[in-house]
């Protein structure tokens, strides 16, 4: 199988046409729209291997993400970082958009959790980086760089990740507060002993979870009080896939800033997650006006802005690069995809 997607890649290149790297499809509303044949990965699918003693699972590319749960579940393990799926998502999608879901701020990205993975660049080539053990890279950590990068550097086709057991005790906690004084106990809550592992705002109420050992949960409901959420897995769920009203709303943003910034004070359609750090935002529109509104108001608060949902404007769905960073994304793309045949224009628009 690996053989038919690296004839496809080198046909590609010898012709300079341009590929979409695609497995289940369920973030392709993610990121600037891409052109060429589809290059379908969910034909590398299946476990390599799992050692949960080591806390180390390798998978292809187009392992379905449920499937690798299931198989944790059954050990009492997770993906500490909670990737949402948003559909049929599979390993290779979840890796290449880097997405993280509510735990993310309390045990780690997406990044943090790759130990190794392999690759096919933009001329057929198979490459491997990393490896199955926690220390075991020295120099460029390049397996890293794949995470976020929507497929623009090359195709993934396996990946090796460090994962955690799941918490002994868990609950949800709901308090009544307004957006200022919310994110204010974030902050301060954060800054405790206490076994946080996702927070929530939203019309009025903050949502608190706490995972860990049952003495730990326990001492901490007692400390802070609020009342209990009963329906906990659920509503995470819910917000993890965006399955709520709001989220079906355009445009949507996704504002990434410091956990302190004050309240943005761009309307009333938000959504808070992360401790304060990541600010979901519904506009009236994209426009370009919009969107430098959006993207000045994330800059000035430490942070940036991304077009999570909706049509994009003419700079694209990501906050543009400075001439530095954008300088080194072309060297990059240049040494792993030459001829620019993988995902043209997801991640910026002229990459």
């Amino acid at each position: 199988m690996l053989d038919t997607l690296i004839d496809q890649i080198r046909a590609a290149y010898a012709s300079g046409s341009a590929l979409q790297i695609q497995g289940g499809g369920s973030k392709a509303f993610y990121g600037n729209a891409a052109s060429g044949d589809i290059l379908d990965t969910r034909m590398l699918a299946g476990i390599v291997d799992y050692q949960p003693k080591e806390l180390v699972l390798t998978a292809r590319a187009g392992t379905s993400l449920a499937e690798i749960e299931a198989s944790l579940a059954s050990q009492q393990q997770m993906l500490a970082f909670e990737p949402p799926h948003f559909g049929a998502a599979t390993l290779g999608g979840c890796i290449a958009a880097g997405l993280s879901g509510p735990r993310r701020p309390y045990t780690g990205a997406v990044r943090d959790y790759v130990l190794g993975i392999r690759m096919i660049d933009g001329s057929g080539q198979a490459l491997r980086f990393g490896g199955q053990v926690i220390k075991n890279v020295a120099g460029y950590d390049v397996s890293r760089l794949m995470v976020g990068a929507l497929g623009t550097l090359g195709v993934i086709s396996e990946v090796s990740l460090k994962v955690l057991p799941r918490p002994v005790a868990e609950i949800s906690l709901q308090f009544e507060m307004d957006e200022t004084t919310a994110l204010l106990m974030m902050n301060r809550w954060a800054g405790q002993a206490l076994p946080l592992s996702a927070t929530s705002w939203h019309t009025g109420l903050l949502h608190l979870r706490l995972s860990g050992a049952a003495s730990a949960v326990k001492a901490a409901h007692a400390r802070l009080g609020g009342e209990v959420l009963h329906d906990a897995a659920a509503f995470w769920q819910r917000l993890r896939e965006q399955h709520t009203p709001f989220f079906d709303k355009r445009p949507l943003w996704r504002l990434a800033v410091k956990s302190t910034s004050a309240p943005l004070d761009l309307g009333n359609a938000q959504w808070i997650e992360w401790g304060g750090a990541v600010r979901w935002l519904v506009t009236a529109d994209a426009s370009e006006s919009t969107a430098l509104l959006m993207r000045q108001t994330a800059r000035d608060a430490g942070g940036h802005a991304t077009l999570f949902r909706g049509e994009p404007s003419a700079d694209g769905v990501f906050t543009p690069l400075l001439p530095a960073l954008h300088s080194i994304h072309q060297q990059l793309k240049q040494r792993f995809d030459p001829k620019g045949i993988f995902n043209r224009g997801r991640l910026y628009p002229d990459l």
